[in-house]
């Protein structure tokens, strides 16, 4: 039960999660893919489109902290799979409801269910890739959210041509728990479950420093976990500012058209796949050449590069564009932030867990993850009202401006101690 037992393994349980999060990430929009039609059919103001969607997302954010510490107690096959059948259930009620009271109570819940999905998905792959090979494999996974995302809009337009919102969400919630019970069957937690050897042990031949299990307490006082987190929360911060203001800074500060906003976030979510996905990739190959040590990461040179991408992206899309600058220029601004922005996204959830020890790679992602999420807050309100006292001008600045002193932080504590935890002393 050689490579062959693994590759086996491997592409069946990367199947598994592919699609399943796909389900997860499909039945976590549905109501804003449907929400024309739910609104002809059901009076609903600005406010209550609000309350309904920040419910869901409240709820996430705290279930994803919850279920990123559960996945280093609990199976993250069961995790991931009782996520997803509570995701696909809530999506079936909603579509029996017609209250604004009900819509956010359910997607409340939605919320709750969602959290359980990317935390296991990391456990997983760090128990079945190599260090070398984490990297790409968890680009390949998130770009499941890319495809969910740009799939979603168009599949749900074309079934409302024949079928009402609360059929469509009733099928899209039975679809997804259904799934999860093909994922309770395939998924495997480690290669331990199905009597291959574990990777970990065979690469920790490769990790200078050993692996070893932590208490709590040493591995919260590392200074490397807050360094993290901190860099996440600002890029994530302005990462969401720039996706959710950026096409009304477009039309009401650059004279630019609607269209030419939309046309600009697409290019920034392609340009965002293409650079989740070469982070992986390049950061991986630093892996395999240089070794995880204790000190420094080999991923660090590409997330300061991409760092300093976000911040040149922004400021020449402050700067440059006029009323009559060329459309391309535009889009190339926008797909060069896409890939500058999304690369860290990934990179920095890809460090958090192989850097923390065996015992706590689940709760280390969901700190660093739950820092993002502040920063995305942050971008909601603080920077909308700075927008509404001075300029979408002057709150772009403030913005490029964190993120220029983030970039030159990182730059300078690029060979701190990264090993978080314990490190075990060799015996010469």
């Amino acid at each position: 039960m050689g490579a062959s037992g693994y590759g086996y393994y491997r592409a069946v349980i990367f199947f598994c999660m592919f699609i399943g999060y796909s389900l997860y990430f499909f039945n976590r929009k549905t109501f804003s893919f449907v929400m024309p039609s739910v609104m002809e059919e059901i009076e609903l103001d600005k406010d209550d489109l609000g309350l309904i969607t920040s419910s869901q997302t409240m709820a996430y954010a705290i279930s994803k902290f919850i279920s990123g510490v559960l996945s280093d107690k609990i199976s993250a096959r069961w995790l991931f799979s009782i996520g997803l059948f509570l995701v696909g259930g809530i999506n079936v009620v909603f579509s029996w409801s017609s209250t604004v009271s009900m819509f956010s109570l359910l997607w409340f819940i939605n919320g709750l269910g969602q959290g359980c999905g990317w935390p296991p998905c990391g456990k997983v792959l760090r128990k079945w890739y190599e260090p070398s090979q984490f990297g790409t494999w968890w680009s390949v996974l998130s770009c499941s959210m890319n495809l969910a995302g740009s799939l979603g809009p168009i599949l749900v337009s074309v079934l409302l041509q024949y079928y009402d919102w609360r059929t469509i969400l009733t099928m899209s919630g039975i679809f997804c728990s259904a799934f999860s019970f093909v994922c309770v069957v395939f998924v495997k937690n480690e290669p331990k479950d199905v009597g291959l050897p574990s990777i970990e042990a065979t690469a920790k031949k490769g990790v200078k420093g050993g692996n070893s299990e932590s208490t709590l307490s040493e591995f919260l006082l590392s200074p490397f976990l807050w360094v993290l987190s901190l860099g996440y929360l600002v890029v994530f911060g302005v990462k969401t500012a720039a996706t959710d203001w950026g096409q009304l800074f477009l039309m009401q500060e650059k004279g630019q058209t609607a269209l030419m906003g939309s046309t600009y976030m697409s290019a920034l979510e392609v340009g965002g796949f293409v650079g989740s996905l070469a982070s992986g990739f390049i950061s991986d190959r630093a892996v395999a050449r240089k070794g995880l040590g204790t000190h420094g990461n080999p991923r660090h040179s590409l997330l300061i590069l991409m760092m300093a991408g976000m911040y040149l992206s922004m400021y020449l899309f402050r700067v440059t564009i006029t009323p009559e600058i060329p459309k391309i220029w535009i889009l190339f601004l926008g797909a060069m932030f896409g890939f500058s922005s999304y690369g860290p996204v990934a990179l920095f959830g890809v460090i958090a867990s192989e850097s923390a020890p065996s015992n706590y790679c689940g709760t280390s992602h969901a700190v660093v993850a739950l820092m993002a999420n502040v920063g995305a807050f942050m971008a909601g309100l603080p920077f909308s009202s700075i927008a509404k006292q001075h300029s979408w001008d002057m709150a772009f600045w403030v913005a490029e401006v964190i993120m220029g002193i983030t970039t030159i932080g990182f730059f300078l504590v690029r060979n701190m101690r990264t090993k978080m935890g314990r490190i075990v002393e060799k015996m010469d």
